[in-house]
């Protein structure tokens, strides 16, 4: 991954999205903001956070991952409750797999009895 993330440099490439689509951006960053707002939201800032990591594994973003750790740590999350969400990352992404793997019997089985 290393090879292709770059914390710094790449947030430079937005200025494709200012130059081309600021409109867009704009929605995109408000709409950001609305999800992550530190007040006014039912669930605390720091349990959305630990969805966002748990989601950022699941995605495999680095990206999402890089940021949203230090903000759930900044909201108060401790290793231990990161931890747990890379856990449930992980459990949702085997149970998919597990799920989805019976598609492949089924599927199979539809082909067999043709």
């Amino acid at each position: 991954m290393s090879d292709y993330f770059d914390r710094e440099a790449d947030k430079t490439y937005t200025r494709v999205y200012k130059k081309e689509t600021p409109d867009i951006l704009k929605a995109f960053v408000d709409f950001d903001e609305a999800v992550f707002a530190s007040e006014g939201r039912a669930v605390p800032l720091k349990f959305r956070e630990l969805i966002a990591v748990a989601v950022g594994i699941t995605t495999q973003c680095v990206y999402c991952i890089d940021a949203h750790s230090k903000r759930a740590v900044a909201a108060g999350a401790t290793e231990e409750e990161l931890a747990e969400a890379a856990w449930v990352a992980t459990a949702i992404r085997a149970g998919g797999g597990f799920a989805h793997g019976r598609l492949a019997f089924k599927f199979g089985e539809a082909e067999h009895s043709h």
